[in-house]
């Protein structure tokens, strides 16, 4: 079943699954998000039915600092790029808190895969430029926690493009930043499509409990890890790490 597919048949479908979504991804410098920058974003509205709700909302920053070679061979933006093209980091930041804020006061969901990566690093951002940050921003849907959950037992990674795989969704052009908060978008608007119970809950009580989920999975991991490293240290936190 293709993905058009699956948003054309009829389903039991969750009170927040038949309203638009918000949907969010940041390509940066690195994975530490105490040192890495952004270098490109996406924030946008989607249709019940999956399509991009206007326009999309996609920025390109100069992050200051250089790209490493690795980080450009992910995302595809060399320091040229960057350095020519890419708008202001401070403003650029500004602009989607204030998006990301839009969306949060209309009630609106942020889906976001594997939140904390995104939102701690925007978050730290915000903290080094002196910009206000939302205490405990909401509601927040993440498809990687949801699918932890609710596919408990599935073996394999749980990278993006191989969780798009398992539930027939469509992403070319994995890393890009557009490309990835579609189809993480796409991913939870078809989970409440298959877990139409389970889903069916208040926005607030899913975000309370993808927090609870978060660490314990962590927890999980964490155990499984200390029979490898005694000393390994989970750092829990969702939809937020916490500031060091």
């Amino acid at each position: 079943m293709s993905n058009d597919d699956l948003f054309q048949i009829e389903q039991p479908l969750p009170e927040w699954a038949k309203k638009p979504i918000a949907v969010f991804d940041l390509e940066t410098t690195g994975l530490d998000h105490r040192t890495s920058r952004i270098v490109t974003a996406c924030a946008a509205l989607l249709n019940p039915d999956g399509s991009i709700s206007g326009n999309d909302v996609e920025w390109l920053a100069n992050p200051g600092i250089p790209i490493p070679a690795e980080a450009t061979a992910v995302h595809g933006i060399t320091d040229e790029i960057a350095q020519t093209q890419g708008e202001d980091l401070a403003s650029v930041v500004a602009s989607i808190i204030s998006t990301l804020g839009s969306y949060f006061e209309r009630g609106i969901p942020v889906v976001a895969y594997n939140a904390p990566y995104d939102f701690t690093i925007l978050r730290q951002h915000a903290e080094d430029f002196g910009i206000a940050w939302p205490e405990n921003p909401s509601p927040i849907l993440d498809p990687l926690v949801l699918d932890k959950r609710l596919v408990q037992f599935r073996k394999g990674k749980r990278r993006l493009e191989i969780v798009a795989g398992y539930y027939n969704v469509k992403l070319d052009d994995a890393h890009n930043a557009t490309a990835d908060a579609v189809a993480a978008g796409h991913i939870a608007q078809a989970m409440a499509a298959k877990f139409p119970v389970e889903l069916d809950v208040p926005l607030a009580q899913l975000h309370a409990s993808q927090a609870v989920w978060s660490r314990e999975q962590d927890e999980s991991f964490a155990k499984f890890m200390r029979g490898i490293n005694p000393d390994f240290q989970p750092t829990f936190g969702w939809p937020e790490k916490p500031r060091a």
